[in-house]
């Protein structure tokens, strides 16, 4: 099976799918998330993260 990134834009609650695929890359760790599996993300940045772990990554790097 081949897999397609997706592209989308990250609302609050919500995403919306401006490009029909599979998956999306972590902004920290560059793993595929699954659109099925997403749950992580920062709609000011436009970012996805593979699990709270990468979101808190990215909160403390931003927060220094």
């Amino acid at each position: 099976m081949n897999k397609k990134k997706a592209k989308l834009v990250f609302k609050h609650n919500s995403f919306e799918i401006l490009e029909d695929g599979d998956y999306v890359l972590c902004a920290i760790s560059g793993k595929e998330i699954m659109l099925k599996d997403l749950n992580y993300w920062n709609v000011e940045l436009q970012e996805a993260y593979f699990s709270p772990i990468e979101a808190n990554k990215r909160y403390k790097s931003l927060n220094k």
